[in-house]
């Protein structure tokens, strides 16, 4: 008998259900003797975690599910304050999904996946890995999909009318994101999402209800993996892979370097946005479901304007450098008070860049739903207005410029003219004539990318930088 049999039982962990995603039963203390010690060191080296800028002193196992013998399917809490008995209010921290291999002695070609060897607890003598780098791995998920049923608290389901194939090879993306992707013979990618917050992740319910408004801008779900403990949550989604694509910031990139000029490209895509928005305001109406709640309603500057300062000084506080312009960049968010509050809430993309769209032929295509993953979930399914969206493109472009020397501030200035000249033409109005809420949103982005460069990528704190110094100074 495989020594990973005897990992079958930890099904039976899951029978009490848990209150929230950051309570772990007591009964699941005994696993994360095997591997705390081993996650506290790793977690922080993944591009997807989040905590980045402070220790890992708890680490709490909410759900462990044995996939199949040698994988296990975990959601981690990391906190900072304490893991707290059942029913205590939960700490602060967030909740990860896992997946680990689990084998006495891996293949060399999973040495770049390994986490480490176990001492100690009901894993000890075994070699744990991230699972994601295991062909077999990949396969097995897949075939969990197209054959929908569930295991433990997990429910793999799909839809029936949108077949998936058996045999298909899988390889891992190795590209820097939030989360982790599979591609399985360049015809799917399965999107597993890192960090885990209840209810319905955007990144499916947006897809689905924009294919049955019959938008054709955005790839459609045919399978996905939710768990209903301790909450019910997404894990992850499969859709279609786009395998002649190129993204958008590899399109920018490559026109920089070429010295051509990436206004053409930027008009359409500026359709294309325009598109997607109206369609999500068909398919989210105000104040249906998952439509509502949110800020950029007309009346609703002081508590938009307020929300950025507060954000504002949060970022201030952690970043030093921020500091001296904070009392500039203020005045575009109490400008919002008083400026035309532009076009009603609706839901919108929520992270748009030029990372996260895809040009296939002629045609754009927009991905990417869930939104800023450090944002919670509520806030992301809710209406904001569309010219956060625009905002966040913008600033994009101006991120693509200064990827070369010399910096080419007028190929950002072009593009983002022909941008919003493209959504005005589809959308009916125009972005530029929006100018104090344009520039409120494009602020309180620029205050994100400070925050987050400072965090994950301190060396690119200069691009973001530029443009809070360009924010707070000129206003344009």
């Amino acid at each position: 008998m495989p020594k990973t049999a005897s990992l079958r039982p930890s099904r039976t962990l899951l029978a009490e259900p848990l209150a929230s995603l950051a309570e772990p039963s007591a009964s699941l203390t005994e696993p994360m003797a095997s591997l705390a010690g081993l996650l506290r060191e790793w977690l922080p080296r993944q591009r997807w975690f989040a905590g980045k800028d402070r220790p890992v002193t708890e680490l709490g196992l909410l759900s462990m599910t044995e996939l199949f013998p040698g994988c296990l399917h975990l959601l981690v809490h990391s906190g900072n304050g304490g893991v707290p008995c059942p029913g205590a209010a939960p700490p602060p921290g967030d909740c990860y999904q896992l997946l680990l291999g689990v084998r006495e002695h891996p293949a060399p070609r999973l040495a770049r996946a390994l986490i480490g060897q176990v001492h100690e607890g009901p894993l000890a003598g075994l070699t744990v890995y991230d699972a994601l780098h295991d062909p077999r791995t990949a396969q097995l998920l897949l075939d969990r999909l197209r054959h929908p049923g569930s295991a433990g608290p997990l429910r793999f389901e799909a839809d029936p009318s949108l077949p998936v194939p058996g045999g298909l090879v899988p390889r891992l993306l190795d590209a820097e994101q939030s989360n982790s992707s599979l591609v399985y013979g360049e015809e799917f990618i399965l999107k597993l999402f890192r960090r885990i917050q209840p209810g319905v992740n955007p990144d499916l319910e947006v897809p689905v209800a924009l294919a049955r408004q019959g938008c054709s801008r955005v790839p459609t779900p045919v399978a996905w993996v939710r768990t209903t403990h301790p909450q019910e949550a997404t894990l992850g989604v499969l859709q279609p892979f786009l395998r002649d694509a190129s993204d958008g910031w590899t399109l920018a990139l490559n026109a920089l370097a070429a010295g051509d000029d990436f206004t053409a490209e930027a008009h359409q895509l500026g359709r294309a946005t325009a598109e997607v928005h109206l369609a999500l305001a068909s398919a989210f109406p105000v104040g249906g479901s998952g439509g509502s709640g949110g800020s950029g309603q007309p009346g609703d500057t002081g508590r938009m304007a307020a929300g950025m300062t507060e954000r504002l000084a949060a970022a201030a506080h952690a970043v030093p450098a921020l500091r001296p312009f904070a009392p500039g960049l203020r005045t575009a968010f109490a400008a919002l008070t008083s400026c035309d509050p532009g076009p009603p809430a609706q839901r919108i993309h929520g992270d748009l860049h030029l990372g996260q769209v895809l040009r296939a032929g002629r045609d754009w295509f927009v991905i990417d739903f869930e939104g800023e993953p450090s944002r919670p979930l509520a806030e992301r399914r809710s209406a904001h207005s569309p010219v956060r969206d625009i905002a966040g493109m913008l600033r994009s472009f101006d991120y693509a410029a200064r990827q070369r020397r010399p910096w080419r501030p007028e190929w950002a200035r072009r593009c983002r003219e022909a941008y919003c000249a493209g959504y005005a033409a589809s959308a009916g109005w125009d972005p530029r004539k929006k100018h104090g809420l344009l520039r409120a949103y494009e602020t309180d982005r620029a205050v994100y990318e400070v925050l987050y460069e400072a965090r994950h990528r301190p060396d690119w704190l200069p691009v973001p930088m530029a443009a809070i110094e360009r924010l707070a100074v000129r206003g344009d």
